[in-house]
């Protein structure tokens, strides 16, 4: 058996909104908004849940092009409202798992309204490291959400 080496990366991404930050964390708790933004596959979603809490889970279920079934987990640890949020993610297609990250998104007061500060660290596990793509893919998921809450 050949070892795959565990590959390790991390990114920032600030964002300004012209929202409150009540009203940018809002975005991210209620369930029909979060899947407004944060879904790449509106065409192809299986399942989506969000307990949106300390301990609670996220689940997130779409249909890959190949017919494989792309699955997100995520679990929340830490959740000040209006302020912050620590969770923890993976990403599965079909039974292998292809990541693990560490995300803590803040939200800031700012004369415009808001400044989200969002922290990635992801731990690719199958030799593939996609920093560039990731970084892409949360990049236009923050455009969603910027429409949505402006």
């Amino acid at each position: 058996m050949t070892a795959i080496p565990t590959l390790h990366t991390d990114f920032v991404i600030e964002r300004e909104f012209s929202a409150t930050p009540d009203e940018v964390f809002a975005a991210w708790a209620d369930p029909d908004a979060r899947m407004k933004w944060s879904n790449c596959h509106p065409d192809n979603t299986r399942e989506h849940r969000l307990d949106f809490r300390v301990h609670g889970h996220e689940v997130y279920e779409a249909t890959a092009a190949n017919g494989d079934i792309e699955r997100v987990d995520s679990f929340f640890f830490d959740i000040v409202e209006g302020q912050r949020i620590v969770f923890a993610y993976d990403i599965r297609f079909g039974s292998k798992r292809l990541s693990v990250s560490l995300v803590t998104v803040e939200f800031f007061p700012s004369k415009r309204g808001t400044r989200m500060a969002y922290s990635e660290q992801l731990a690719y596990l199958d030799g593939q490291e996609d920093r560039a793509e990731r970084m892409r893919g949360t990049e236009e998921a923050f455009d969603r959400l910027q429409r949505i809450v402006e």
